[in-house]
C-alpha cells in the first residue's frame, strides 16, 4: 500500500484533533473528489513499519483524540491488510484512542457481506472502528454544513453498536460523549 499523506494535528475529519492517514488508491473515482491524485494506488509513499510508528509517535500526546483513515480509498482490498496491521498496533498501544474511517462503500451493502478482498480481514478491519463515515461523494448532494461529511448521501455510522444489534446505527453524539470522541 502506498499514502499520499499524514495530517498530524486535524480537526476537520473526526471530533477533537486528529491524526490523519490519506491511502493511496481509489476505484470510485467521484465526481467532484477533494484528493483526486489519491486515486491512483501508485501516488505517494510506501506504507511500512517505519510509518506506522510514526503514526503512533503522533499519537501520542494526551490531546489527540484518534486516527481517522481516508484515502484514496481505506477499504480498497489491497489497502485492508496494511490498514489492519496498523490498526492492531495502535489498539495495542492506545486502546483508548478512536478510529474512524471513511469509505465511498456502503456498510451493509458491500463491507459487511464481504464483496472487498478477504472477509476475516474485513471482519478484524471493522472490529477496531469506532466510526464509519460510508457512501460515495456525489457532488449534486454537497452541503458544506454538514458535519464530518461532504455529501447528504453519506452516514456516520457507530460500527461497534451496528455489529451488536445487526442493523445500523448511526452515531449522533454530537456533544462528544460518547465512543466516537475517546
Amino acid at each position: 500500500m502506498n499514502y499520499a499523506t499524514i495530517k498530524t494535528r486535524d480537526i476537520a475529519n473526526g471530533p477533537g484533533v486528529r491524526v490523519c492517514l490519506f491511502v493511496s488508491g481509489c476505484t470510485h473515482h467521484c465526481k467532484g473528489c477533494f484528493n483526486q491524485e489519491a486515486w491512483d494506488f501508485d501516488f505517494g509513499q510506501p506504507f511500512t513499519q517505519e510509518t506506522i510508528d510514526y503514526i503512533l509517535d503522533q499519537l501520542s500526546p494526551s490531546f489527540v483524540k484518534g486516527l481517522t483513515l481516508l484515502g484514496g480509498e481505506p477499504f480498497e482490498p489491497q489497502n485492508q491488510p496494511a490498514i489492519v496491521e496498523l490498526l492492531r498496533q495502535i489498539k495495542a498501544k492506545y486502546p483508548e484512542k478512536s478510529i474512524w474511517a471513511f469509505s465511498g462503500y456502503l456498510f451493509d451493502r458491500d463491507i459487511l457481506v464481504g464483496r472487498l478482498g478477504d472477509p476475516a480481514v474485513t471482519r478484524e478491519y471493522l472490529s477496531y472502528l469506532d466510526v464509519l463515515v460510508d457512501g460515495p461523494f456525489v457532488e449534486s448532494k454537497k452541503n458544506l454544513t454538514l458535519r464530518f461529511r461532504g455529501s447528504e448521501n453519506q452516514r456516520l455510522i457507530d460500527v461497534p453498536k451496528s455489529l451488536a444489534s445487526g442493523e445500523i446505527v448511526l452515531w449522533e453524539d454530537w456533544q462528544g460523549n460518547g465512543r466516537g470522541l475517546k
